[in-house]
């Protein structure tokens, strides 16, 4: 049969060592050129039904997310769906007979041949990564390369993938030209259908497509196609993919069959030039056919009729059932009749106008469909394509970037794509789920990092309304530590590989109205390479803005000023520069490992008030904890180094807003907060809102408020307001203000103002309700603060020693024991019932957390162990009953707290003492207990992880209400969005179980806190005097548990709940996590300290709020 006639043999390998994988200057053969994505529709009808179908999704989907071994199922599910209602559109996913040999040399003899047995291979589901089937290993880097630096040489060691499957031409195909088609496949591989070759291809994240039209049986047929495919883990393609994630391999997208006519539409390009006011938008669409023939553009008009129609989407589901379609179009695009398509694209230019078009934004975003058709000379259409379009503008002004004439705010966060379970194989219900998150979290623009992403990602941004900056496939960082090499941005022979994987990104997403800048790479360092690329794309698409960080972030490569973890009063410096004209914005800042964000408001401060900042994109969205099995069934996240994998950068992939399955860390919230576009503020007594948003107005918030007086809830509403107008405000005075009368009345000490907008109606992403801002500011007081003060009552105190105790109590309401030789309390006991069996200790030390790791030998963590902060052993100095009366007992205790090994109790009197901590403690007869802290530091130690007391309690007490910020985790530099309430968990609840543990779970600004049994028993504690609010933290770990694990599910519950009530507690830090970077108004110095904390015993019948009004001033 002449169609499968053996093809000139092609040589993988040839003399002197030559691999094809190995030369970047051979990137592909017999590949086509890169288009948009293409789906073969037969009728307008067609594909107006098929966008009606794809365009239902919503926050249900999101749903039916699933992150373990369903998504197996899943992703097969998936690529059939996505060719649903595309009659020329077969997918080849399922489970192909596959073998992987350990080098390509190994690889089965003539294994792509249709006679070659594969029976005793094992099955592999496609599209998958075949490290997560049990073959080979996930590989973990962030810089490194995996093999020997030896471009382009790779590893002698490179698994290689072989894969068999078996298809028919269905007999409805008859007469039409027949196309493979990859959508990616990691890192290179070759394909050939029937025992013929038919291509090669390199770039992990681009389609590769093949004709294959006379390489396939007839259709109807009943003879089985065979398509072979050779995949190589490592090739020349792999030194531009050294991206931080997870060396991960295959065939990871889907695998399609696409049946064209003869002559059919192979690429069109949509464009919308908007009038200056915005009142109309010519259209012009640019269109490429592909003949059988060599053929002039006027001989295909001889024949064929092109032209384009656009229809109105809004109008789909205003009823019931599909409707009418074809009554939607609102625009038909028309051929030009004699001005050509320009240079770069050798096409047929069609042009239209649409009068008072919908913009899209991501605040609004407006969608059309697009179609264009060929039809032959009779009027039968013949070929038809479409996509979703968005008219809008992107352009810059002096240190702007403007969509549709305005400034608008980049609130982004950079994405990879990740399932724990699939590696980079993509599910639409876990890409909804992204959306949704992102959308209820404010968050407005994604930064597809570092790669072209799975082409349904794009569909889905422009239905949901998210700015995005597209990025191509290439990125170096290995390069960096190897200096001797020549590096790929300044080289010749890379060029092409660099220009395609550009090219190829710009081809396939040009369509799509999310995206708003071109993205060279990152972390490619800079050459002529990207200046090439650069100018390719400013003179394909100059509608579109350019984006590099390399080379310093301000070449002339890139129109954005767009460093990465660049600190606060840098990129402010930068704005106010008048010699740079272009707009900055982070593309990577906050970097989210573990317990991290701190000092996210401070960026915020300044791009909310400095002109030429515009936003950001936080380093990132998920954890790339990947699912393992362990040796006893139970499946955890696991990390570099877990698979055995070497080299590796361990838990530096696990970065994330929200854990591998997509549930929120509480760093989200603060995002959340600092993101929206609704801002309350006051000055003296007038509350401003503002709406910050550029093209939506209030009218579908509702806004309510609430106000509490030291906790307690005073008076609540619905907050009347006129429609504020984007980038307007609306003042209220406190007199004319709902909330007056409770603020006048009210003899709190604290009194908060709360203003929450919520969606009236539901929206793709959100059900109506949703709270999309909530601010907390304080109101005015009407008196000073009040200092706390205990009033003592005539309660007669019972005080005795017996032998190293002094046993305190009355009556048998209370009872505690302190050991005079330690000074600790060995116990407290309310009713009887026991409370606290262990404390009351000085704390310096915290878990490190992974940003107190980063910085090698300068780190804080290797500052406190070289300091022994963390190995600290409290003698006591001394302890004495300094008062004794009727009615209370006074206790002085000093600690000296020295390394451990150095130094006895007689022999503290000496330059080992790194702290020297006085407790002094007031005993009441009401149960009353005034501690009195005071803390002297060697002035030599570097910052203080925290300066407080820890405790231990019966792990019965693990009720806990507190008067403070939360209800969710918060700390001093990471605290904007937890309100001041009061608030009760549970002590399991309050921990946060990182991936990798460390301290977590804090509470700030807490003013009084309680610990409870069931029945009510337990302990109070609070600020007193003039002490500032504490950081709270309660656990069943302990510190040095969670210092310990390594892996969260490591962790052994401790048989007591340990507390910790600090006065100063170090900030999160997070401008990055490679060097040490909390702020310096939330580090500790190491100087004195004092400050008071009250305790005291608790029954059901008694209450924290009351206790703690008890001993304020009047």
């Amino acid at each position: 049969m002449a169609s499968l006639v053996w093809q000139p043999a092609f040589a993988l390998e040839g003399p002197n060592g030559y691999k094809v994988w190995e030369d970047q200057s051979f990137i592909k053969w017999n590949k086509r050129d890169p288009h948009v994505t293409l789906r073969c529709h037969d009728s307008v009808e067609g594909s107006l039904r098929y966008w009606y179908e794809r365009n239902k999704v919503d926050l249900s989907l999101s749903k039916t997310a699933v992150w373990d071994d369903k998504a197996v199922q899943g992703a097969l599910d998936c690529a059939g769906f996505w060719v649903q209602g595309l009659p020329f559109v077969k997918s080849l996913s399922g489970f192909w007979k596959f073998f992987l040999a350990p080098n390509p040399t190994s690889v089965p003899v003539k294994f792509y041949d249709s006679a070659f047995e594969d029976s005793e291979w094992d099955k592999l589901p496609v599209p998958s990564n075949w490290q997560m089937h049990g073959f080979d290993r996930p590989i973990y880097t962030n810089v490194v390369y995996p093999f020997l630096l030896d471009p382009p040489h790779t590893s002698a060691d490179n698994p290689t993938g072989c894969y068999r499957t078996y298809f028919h031409i269905p007999k409805e195909w008859q007469g039409r030209r027949i196309f493979l088609h990859f959508e990616a496949v990691d890192s290179a591989f070759f394909a050939w259908i029937n025992g013929v070759p038919v291509g090669y291809s390199q770039d992990s994240r681009l389609p590769a497509e093949f004709e294959i039209s006379d390489n396939c049986y007839p259709c109807g047929s009943e003879k089985q196609n065979v398509l072979a495919v050779q995949v190589f883990r490592w090739s020349d393609g792999s030194y531009l993919e050294d991206q931080d994630h997870w060396w991960l391999s295959g065939i990871h997208r889907d695998v399609l069959l696409l049946a064209k006519p003869r002559v059919f539409i192979a690429d069109y390009i949509f464009k919308s030039n908007l009038a200056e006011d915005f009142s109309s938008a010519e259209i012009l669409v640019e269109v490429k056919i592909d003949t059988t023939q060599e053929a002039s553009k006027g001989r295909v008009l001889d024949n064929f009729v092109i032209e384009a129609a656009l229809y109105d989407t809004r109008s789909w589901y205003n009823h019931n059932g599909i409707g009418d379609l074809l009554s939607s179009n609102v625009a038909n695009i028309k051929l030009r009749p004699s001005i050509g398509a320009s240079v770069d694209f050798p096409g047929f230019v069609l042009e239209g106008k649409l009068e008072m078009p919908r913009l899209w934004s991501a605040e609004q975003p407006n969608l059309y469909a697009l179609v264009v058709i060929l039809k032959d000379a009779s009027g039968v259409v013949v070929d038809c394509e479409s996509s979703l379009v968005g008219i809008r503008q992107v352009s810059k002004a002096p240190k702007q970037l403007l969509v549709n004439g305005h400034p608008v705010v980049i609130r982004g966060v950079n994405r990879h794509e990740h399932h724990p379970r699939l590696g980079k194989t993509n599910l639409e219900s876990c890409m909804i789920k992204d959306l949704v998150l992102m959308k209820q979290n404010n968050i407005n623009a994604v930064r597809n990092s570092h790669y072209p992403q799975h082409p349904r990602w794009y569909e889905l941004c422009d239905l949901f309304g998210v700015y995005m900056i597209d990025e191509a496939n290439i990125e170096t960082h290995g390069f960096y530590f190897s200096r001797h090499l020549k590096h790929p941005a300044a080289e010749p022979s890379w060029a092409t590989a660099m220009m395609d994987r550009v090219i190829g990104m710009v081809e396939r997403d040009k369509n799509h109205a999310s995206i708003i800048c071109w993205s060279l790479g990152n972390e490619a360092g800079y050459g002529p390479n990207h200046s090439a690329s650069a100018g390719w794309i400013r003179g394909k698409d100059p509608s579109r803005l350019i984006h590099y960080e390399g080379g310093g972030s301000r070449t002339s490569s890139t129109d954005i000023v767009c460093p990465m973890y660049m600190r606060v009063w840098d990129i402010v410096k930068i704005a106010k520069d008048p010699a740079e004209t272009r707009p900055l914005i982070l593309c990577e800042y906050s970097h989210a490992m573990g317990n991290s964000n701190g000092n996210l408001h401070e960026y915020w401060e300044a791009i909310d008030n400095t002109f030429g900042l515009q936003g950001g994109f936080i380093w990132e969205w998920v954890d790339q904890g990947l699912l393992k099995e362990s040796a006893d069934g139970h499946k955890h996240w696991a990390y570099g180094g877990d698979f055995g994998d070497t080299p590796n950068d361990l838990n530096f992939c696990l970065n994330g807003l929200v854990w591998p399955d997509r549930t929120p860390h509480p760093a989200l919230q603060e995002v959340k907060c600092l993101y929206q576009a609704i801002k309350i503020s006051i000055r003296e007594s007038v509350v401003k809102i503002t709406n910050t948003n550029f093209f939506e107005t209030t009218e579908r918030l509702e806004f309510t408020w609430v106000v509490h007086g030291d906790g307690c809830m005073l008076g609540s509403g619905i907050l009347s307001l006129p429609v504020i107008q984007p980038q307007s405000s609306y003042d209220i005075e406190l007199k004319s203000s709902p909330w007056y009368s409770q603020w006048s009345s009210c003899s709190a000490d604290e009194i908060f103002l709360t203003i929450t907008g919520k969606l009236l109606d539901s929206t793709r992403w959100v059900e109506a309700g949703h709270v999309i801002s909530s601010t907390q500011v304080q109101l005015p007081s009407k008196r000073e603060t009040t200092s706390h003060v205990m009033k003592t009552g005539g309660a007669v105190i019972c005080h005795e020693t017996i032998g190293d105790s002094i046993q305190v109590s009355h009556q048998n309401d209370w009872e505690i024991k302190f050991n005079i030789r330690t000074g600790a309390v060995e116990s407290w006991k309310v009713k009887g019932v026991p409370v606290m069996h262990k404390g009351i200790f000085p704390c310096f030390w915290r878990a490190p957390t992974d940003n107190d790791k980063g910085g090698d030998e300068s780190s804080y963590n290797s500052r406190w162990k070289a300091a022994h902060i963390d190995s600290l052993l409290f003698h006591t100095k001394s302890c004495s009953t300094q008062s004794v009366t009727d009615h209370l007992v006074k206790i002085a205790v000093v600690y000296i707290g020295v390394p451990k090994g150095e130094g006895s109790s007689s022999e503290l009197e000496n330059s080992n003492a790194l702290f020297e901590t006085e407790l002094v403690y007031t005993i009441y007869g009401s149960g009353d207990v005034i501690m009195e802290c005071n803390v002297k530091p060697n002035a030599d130690l570097p910052p203080l992880p925290r300066v407080g007391v820890e405790f231990h309690l019966e792990k019965s007490m693990e009720n806990i209400k507190w008067y403070g910020r939360g209800p969710f985790e918060c700390y001093p530099d990471r605290k904007a969005a937890a309100h001041i309430g009061v608030y009760e968990q549970k002590v399991g609840d309050l921990h946060v179980p990182y991936i990798v543990p460390g301290e977590c779970g804090g509470r700030a600004d807490v003013r009084w806190a309680t610990f409870q049994n069931k029945k009510g028993f337990g302990i109070y504690a609070s600020i007193y005097g003039s002490s500032s609010p504490m950081q709270m933290n309660a656990s069943f770990y302990t510190t040095m548990e969670l210092d310990r694990a390594t892996h969260s599910e490591d962790l052994i519950k401790g048989d007591f709940i340990e507390v910790h009530l600090d006065h100063k507690h170090m900030g999160l830090g997070g401008d990055d996590s490679w060097t040490p970077c909390v702020h310096d108004q939330y580090l500790i110095p190491a100087v004195p300290y004092s400050f008071s904390i009250r305790l005291c015993p608790l029954t059901a019948a008694t209450s924290g709020h009351d206790i703690y009004k008890s001993q304020l001033q009047n």
